[in-house]
């Protein structure tokens, strides 16, 4: 039996939402390199999955965005993109970064979810989606966070622990949805990209 047997019930309906810069720094923290086609697969097996969208920023003015051929690959392969235009602005020192805040996208999705869903598996540990988490709670949704505390720092906030009917690990759920490591290098030559973590 698997983590995710445990976890979705018989016949339930199940949303995934995957906060893109957040699970991004978070497997790079692990070590792990997700497998999003292993990562669909799973939840399909389990439950009844309506739904697995993937929300990222994008910079639109670049020849070439590191994040483009993931985003392709996912919108050819079975999830929903919610993608936004990233802001630009220079930091301390000087450099151009980038930035792009999907949380509103996220929360009100989750929200919406609410209404034909019954397990919602946010991929996040960002403590801002509290308020949302309690609100379908309240509706009957059960909501299961995955990011990890094995991490330093850890990238789950404590509250978001707590408020969740089930936190996972992601490094226990490695095995499942992670590439082995001698697939890496060649996954990395194929698509040659990597989620910019300033988003």
């Amino acid at each position: 039996m698997t983590l995710l047997d445990r976890l979705i019930h018989p016949d339930e309906r199940v949303v995934v939402l995957i906060d893109g810069a957040n699970l991004y720094s978070a497997a790079k923290a692990l070590g792990v390199d997700m497998d999003y086609r292993k990562l669909l697969e799973e939840f399909r097996r389990h439950g009844r999955l309506i739904r697995a969208t993937y929300y990222t920023a994008l910079v639109e003015d670049q020849d070439f965005s590191p994040i483009r051929p993931l985003v392709d690959w996912l919108d050819y392969n079975g999830y929903s993109l919610a993608t936004k235009p990233a802001k630009e602005y220079t930091d301390m020192a000087g450099r151009r970064r980038f930035k792009g805040d999907m949380d509103v996208e996220i929360a009100v999705d989750l929200m919406l979810a609410a209404e034909f869903a019954d397990h919602a598996f946010l991929f996040s540990g960002d403590g801002d989606f509290l308020p949302a988490i309690e609100a379908v709670q309240r509706k009957g949704m059960r909501v299961s966070v995955i990011s990890t505390i094995k991490s330093n720092p850890p990238m789950a906030a404590d509250d978001i622990r707590r408020a969740a009917d089930n936190f996972v690990d992601l490094a226990d759920l490695a095995a499942l949805v992670g590439r082995p490591p001698r697939d890496r290098a060649s996954a990395e030559e194929r698509h040659g990209f990597a989620e910019d973590e300033d988003k």
